[in-house]
């Protein structure tokens, strides 16, 4: 039976959900207001009414929650639902930007929460700044006291339990965190202070995708409350999130590509042959740093991609399954394409044979200095430099693998064998992110087709 308080303008419910392991009774509480004008009869009808649902609800084990907070709700949203189903990665961004969330409805139960709540959401976000925290770099006593004591780059990496990626960027003249570089001031017997200086930190105000980002997450929490029957409906769906211009992704036409192979015959080695296997392949970043030499067949000239590389802050480099079931693939490779992985195969073993002790067998293709799996931003920082050295159109890495698709497009291969060979699920997921070389292909066939009429119509 329930217990019903009159409180100021409406009612405080209390019902009893048994009794937890310890003994403790279990009690639901909701609070109900009667709508403005009604008659004492109808307010009495109407309360009872609702009492009788709430009952209903917590016998049947439903809506027992409806009064827990957003920040308390999110974070059985995060280890009951997207740590177990969810990507690592998408797990890590749902961190950050709860750290904005959650401070402006956090407190707020969920029953709670309105429409004009998450519009004050947005507008809130609309005036942060992103903080990107601040950096360290190497000062000149730490490279002298790296020549006077005869120091090496491995020898840091493995001494700090850093990677190498990283080492390499201290010397590089490049900005790396706090930790690393207390880590590596450590390792080579510096104060941190004398070892490394503070750059200035950098803000930036959100844009309307970040903003966006934030508005989906909101609605995926208070679309799993809906889904646990908890909250009856989702308030983030009658608001509209602020509208993303689509942003086209720069690639290379046929003679750019022509361009940029020419560049790579000075590159190093193992850049250079990722960034021709992009172009190759059109693989993905994270399935291209993950390959395994085992997932090269030199006799039947395949490739497999069976995992993919990625890197998260606090967790480093780690493996994981591909982006979806369909990105498990295998493909043919060209001669040209098998050639290239031999000769790189016994270029890395020459390397590996160098290393000596300090080389970790890992199977990868692409590696750090001690053969370690490769940190996927790497290559990307690496192209980003190279093409501007080059001279050459910005593109980014993932821009190389929508140069595959739409060289593929260009060349009259149909649209279900380049999806196919891209990974997607659906013929229509490429015709739909690959607009522009479909429509210039039809363009192409309607040209032809006119040619070949010409003289007869």
């Amino acid at each position: 039976m329930a217990n019903i308080i009159k409180r100021n303008d409406g009612y405080f419910i209390m019902v009893s959900g048994g009794y937890d392991s310890s003994g403790k009774q279990i009690r639901h509480t909701c609070t109900w207001k009667p709508e403005t004008g009604m008659t004492e009869r109808q307010e009495k009808k109407a309360l009872n009414a609702y009492v009788t649902q709430f009952e209903r609800e917590v016998k049947q084990g439903r809506s027992t929650d409806a009064t827990i907070t957003f920040a308390a709700f999110s974070e059985r949203f995060m280890s009951q639902y997207a740590e177990v189903q969810l990507a690592p990665k998408t797990v890590a961004r749902y961190k950050q930007l709860f750290r904005r969330i959650n401070p402006a409805i956090g407190h707020m139960k969920l029953e709670k929460i309105q429409v004009q709540h998450l519009a004050d959401l947005h507008q809130q976000l609309q005036g942060s700044k992103d903080y990107h925290g601040a950096v360290y770099k190497a000062s000149p006593e730490f490279f002298s006291h790296f020549k006077e004591k005869n120091l090496t780059r491995v020898g840091i990496a493995q001494e700090s339990k850093i990677a190498l990626n990283t080492v390499y960027k201290v010397f590089n003249n490049e900005s790396i965190t706090k930790a690393s570089a207390e880590k590596i001031a450590k390792s080579v017997g510096l104060s941190f202070s004398k070892a490394f200086t503070k750059e200035i930190a950098g803000r930036s105000v959100l844009s309307n995708r970040t903003i966006r980002h934030h508005h989906m997450l909101v609605s995926a929490v208070l679309g799993k409350a809906v889904e646990w029957e908890i909250i009856k409906e989702n308030k983030a769906k009658l608001i509209k999130p602020p509208k993303v211009t689509a942003k086209e992704i720069a690639y290379f036409d046929e003679a750019q590509v022509q361009a940029l192979i020419h560049a790579l015959s000075g590159a190093p080695e193992q850049e250079a042959v990722m960034i021709k296997l992009f172009l190759l392949t059109g693989m993905r970043r994270g399935e291209l740093c993950g390959l395994e030499w085992k997932d090269i067949d030199f006799e039947n000239r395949t490739l497999t991609i069976r995992r993919a590389s990625q890197y998260i802050a606090g967790q480093g480099v780690f493996t994981k399954e591909p982006k979806t079931a369909s990105s498990k693939r295998s493909m043919p490779l060209s001669k040209t394409t098998a050639e290239l992985l031999f000769n790189y195969r016994v270029w890395q073993d020459k390397k590996m044979k160098a290393a000596g002790p300090y080389w970790q067998e890992t199977d990868r293709l692409f590696t750090q200095g001690d053969g370690r799996a490769i940190h996927p931003d790497t290559v990307t920082g690496w192209f980003h430099k190279f093409l501007k050295r080059s001279g050459l159109p910005e593109v980014t890495v993932h821009g190389l693998r929508h140069t595959f698709v739409t060289l593929l497009i260009a060349k009259g291969v149909d649209i279900v064998t380049v999806a196919s060979l891209a990974g997607h699920a659906q013929a229509s997921t490429t015709i739909n992110m690959y607009a522009h070389a479909v429509q210039e292909r039809k363009a192409s066939a309607v040209e032809a087709v006119g040619d070949l009429l010409g003289g007869v119509v």
